[in-house]
């Protein structure tokens, strides 16, 4: 039985031990991979000498690799105990971050990267399986909102303070060191502490996900939405790439510099503080951390749809942003209006697939709305290094790169107002 009680009042203290286990698991394991994605592709392209094209491959191999692999985990852990495939994922997401940090050569990169992939895929169902087994309705909305708030909250202190710290005292292949140690770590509470939780009475064998699988991917209104939603994820994981190369190249972050050490200087404190390509990350994830809350609010009571089709002509517009100016602020502002856009769009876009699912398949429905992912990175990656090396880095053309990007956002918006006049429910 779980130590969460239904007659507990749904604030902090109803969590049960297990819960904030898992929270703590999801923040060490949520900040070592951002901490390593903030500087990985520049790492590959500056201190490895690989081509962008190359990156481009890897980065389309590895980051789908993260949101298929969790359909056929999820049924693996359901079959051989949570616990166990804990462990099992991070001993790979150790192994994996420290095989990356000691090889140059690009196949055994390659190959480290997908053991950490391999790792990061079987982490995922765990911890969002601990948390709905570990709360009830009376909780679960704040449950499931801490949960998602460690998430940026790891997203944002690792590339803020950690990977600026170790990359520039000890070196670059460090902060891989850093995701090994503090991955491996976890298996310290994961052997000592962490419960498992306990099971449903029905779960499925992989065949039976395969068959769910089949299902899903037959309906093709579904899957006509993953494919126009995905548009909108081929922007947002140049944040991990393109953006990446362009802030180091192009973006003068001298006047904010400026302004941050100045605010430490007026107080005694000699910081010395420089903007650098591990904060595109940061202005990201402070960005929601900051706002989710309000923008929720803003948007609980609108259609999901129409609300979606906003979030992202504003991630266009963030997008679009950076192609008026290299100024920081400039920068800043595209990232910022970016963020906005996506803790916007996205919320509805989860709620939109629940609305739309039959009434007896909701949770398998959503199970497969993550499909986004696999393709926004998959064609992203690949995409955004080939069209950086052409316009970029042969043609020195880098606002006609982020305009391309915001004809893609465009193209997106048409695709949704489309489908919402063509294939969409009317009420929603």
């Amino acid at each position: 039985m779980s130590e969460n009680s239904p007659d507990k009042k749904p604030g902090i203290s109803s969590f049960s031990k297990n819960y904030w286990i898992v929270i703590l698991m999801e923040f060490f394991e949520r900040g070592s991979y951002y901490g390593m994605m903030s500087i990985l592709s520049v790492y590959m392209t500056d201190q490895l000498s690989f081509s962008k094209e190359s990156v481009g491959v890897i980065k389309s191999t590895i980051q789908p690799l993260l949101y298929i692999l969790p359909i056929l985990s999820g049924a693996i852990g359901e079959r051989f105990g949570y616990r166990k495939t804990l462990i099992f994922a991070f001993i790979f997401l150790g192994i994996g971050y420290f095989l990356t940090s000691q090889t140059t050569e690009y196949a055994m990169v390659f190959a480290s990267l997908i053991i950490m992939a391999v790792g990061a895929g079987a982490f995922k169902p765990m911890i969002s399986g601990t948390i709905a087994r570990e709360t009830n309705e009376s909780n679960s909305t704040l449950g499931f909102g801490i949960f998602y708030w460690s998430i940026n909250l790891g997203a944002f202190l690792f590339p803020l303070i950690l990977v600026p710290y170790i990359k520039n005292t000890f070196g670059w292949q460090y902060v891989m060191v850093a995701s090994a140690i503090a991955t491996t770590a976890m298996l310290i509470p994961t052997l000592l502490v962490y419960k498992e939780p306990k099971k449903p009475e029905n779960t499925k064998t992989i065949l039976e996900v395969l068959k769910g699988a089949v299902m899903v991917l037959s309906d093709v209104r579904f899957i006509g939405l993953i494919i126009i939603y995905s548009g909108f994820w081929i922007l947002y994981f140049q944040q991990f790439d393109s953006v990446l190369w362009y802030v180091q190249k192009y973006v003068d972050a001298k006047a904010l510099n400026n302004f941050i050490n100045g605010i430490f200087s007026s107080v005694g404190i000699n910081l010395n503080w420089k903007f650098d390509v591990e904060h595109v990350t940061v202005i990201n994830a402070g960005t929601i951390i900051l706002l989710q809350i309000l923008v929720s609010n803003i948007v609980k009571n609108t259609k999901a749809l129409p609300t979606m089709i906003t979030g992202i002509a504003m991630g266009t517009i963030g997008m679009a942003i950076l192609a008026i100016d290299t100024s920081i602020w400039v920068f800043m502002l595209g990232i910022i209006i970016f963020s906005i856009g996506e803790m916007t769009a996205h919320p509805k876009y989860i709620s939109y697939v629940g609305l739309i699912a039959p009434e007896d398949k909701k949770a398998l429905y959503l199970g497969y709305a993550f499909l986004y992912g696999v393709l926004g990175s998959f064609i992203g990656g690949i995409l955004g290094a080939n069209l950086y090396v052409h316009f970029v880095d042969k043609l020195n053309q880098p606002r006609t790169l982020w305009i391309i990007f915001s004809m893609i956002g465009f193209v997106t918006i048409i695709g949704l107002l489309l489908y919402n006049k063509f294939f969409a429910p009317k009420k929603y």
